[in-house]
């Protein structure tokens, strides 16, 4: 028998290089250990990459890999997964990559459905053009290119891949390596095209954007770990739930003994109307499987 795959195998000859405290070395580390998991041979397995810090990721993957141009990692990697099907075809791009430069080829792979695994590496800011804001950046945000502080709203990447039609979509963190491994496996069990998005931090020019949602101390009353037909309950001692709003299609946060356990919602991730509120929600952010098209 053949001796089981291991992250080492995963693993090229070349030197890693990021900044230091960069949460790109998480996400590869998970990634990784997903490849060997999955159990694949590295020759079956491709990255495709735009440009940004994200986009060196096919250097670190002893696998076969596309560095390609800038917003244009969905278009070739599309190409890639019609001309050889039976490949497994990863794509990596940050917000700048997958929301702006090449937010038409995200939104028409996701309405295609292609069989791809996006992962959208989101540190709200252009890291390696020096810190402008991107599509995701908080408004206020103060850049070289918003000096005064950005003044649009930023893009909402999973109410953005439902807007385009998109049959999977799930969120992690980039410092959580139990979850984020999880959630991969299960973009990469999807037959369609899996959306992805990855709260990563950016220690030089964005640090600690996502500031409470992960910090271990705050991390609990500020996330949401969605389960699939569990209700939904957060915080240091469980004591919070989420409630659905019909009248107004949103979720609320609210205290589990003022309602009881009963009339919290439960998370259905087939439900497309759950799974608009569940991206409207802004705190307690969510993360999971958003959302998963019925029957898959």
């Amino acid at each position: 028998m053949n001796e089981p795959l291991r992250p080492a195998d995963f693993t090229s000859d070349q030197e890693v290089r990021w900044c230091p405290g960069c949460g790109d070395y998480a996400i590869l580390k998970a990634m990784r250990q997903v490849l060997a998991e999955i159990g694949r041979s590295p020759d079956e397995v491709v990255c495709v990459s735009g440009i940004g810090c994200a986009a060196r990721f096919p250097y670190y993957l002893s696998t076969y890999g596309f560095h390609t141009i800038h917003g244009r990692a969905a278009a070739i990697a599309s190409g890639v997964k019609l001309a050889r099907p039976e490949l497994d075809v990863w794509v990596v791009g940050g917000d700048g990559d997958f929301l702006a430069i090449g937010g038409n080829h995200t939104a028409h792979v996701l309405r295609r459905d292609a069989d791809l695994n996006l992962l959208l590496f989101n540190n709200a800011i252009y890291g390696l053009t020096k810190g402008q804001a991107s599509p995701t950046s908080p408004i206020g945000t103060q850049t070289p290119s918003s000096p005064a502080g950005t003044s649009e709203q930023p893009v909402n990447p999973p109410l953005f891949a439902l807007g385009a039609g998109a049959s999977f979509i799930a969120r992690s963190i980039d410092a959580r390596q139990k979850h984020l491994p999880e959630i991969l496996k299960r973009a990469h069990q999807h037959k369609g095209a899996s959306f992805v998005e990855i709260l990563q931090n950016c220690p030089v020019y964005n640090d600690g954007v996502f500031g409470p949602i992960t910090d271990k101390q705050e991390g609990p009353e500020t996330v949401i770990e969605l389960e699939d037909g569990a209700p939904m309950i957060f915080g240091r001692d469980r004591d919070k739930g989420l409630v659905f709003n019909a009248a107004e299609g949103r979720l609320e946060a609210v205290r589990v003994e003022e309602v009881g356990e009963a009339a919290l919602a439960r998370h259905m991730p087939e439900n497309a109307a759950q799974a608009f509120a569940l991206a409207r929600l802004a705190a307690p952010v969510p993360i999971g499987v958003l959302y998963r098209r019925a029957g898959d």
